[in-house]
């Protein structure tokens, strides 16, 4: 679903606490800026209400914070997710989305249509790459 920044926060800030900063180690003051309320979120939710996955897109198309919990994954809850955002970009008029993706899930956005661009850069401590897509 589109969320909302103001009336979502909470359930996208759980989701993406439980990913980055718990699982995956990034410090809090890193995953935490002050782009979120600029953003268009998309949030996945369960019939009961619970969060599972969250990203978001910023307004120069720069896809980000795409995260899902650990127990939801390779549900094609990610796909949905990123589908979304794009979507979101195409009604934005934004000819392309781009983002920075982490060495290890490459495959899910060339899956998706992604293509990676220049070298391998560390952030937060992890390797990633850019990849870009043009929207139709």
């Amino acid at each position: 679903m589109d969320a909302d920044w103001p009336q979502h926060a909470p359930a996208i800030r759980n989701v993406r606490h439980a990913v980055f900063v718990l699982e995956q180690g990034i410090p809090a003051a890193l995953e935490w800026d002050d782009r979120d309320p600029d953003c268009r979120h998309a949030l996945a939710l369960l019939d009961d209400g619970r969060a599972v996955a969250t990203g978001r897109l910023q307004p120069d198309g720069r896809i980000g914070r795409m995260a899902v919990l650990a127990n939801w994954r390779n549900r094609g809850i990610g796909r949905a997710i990123l589908e979304q955002l794009q979507e979101r970009a195409r009604r934005l008029k934004l000819p392309v989305v781009y983002l920075h993706a982490q060495e290890g899930t490459t495959g899910f956005y060339e899956k998706a249509g992604f293509i990676p661009r220049g070298e391998t850069f560390e952030e937060a401590g992890i390797p990633h790459i850019e990849m870009y897509r043009q929207l139709e």
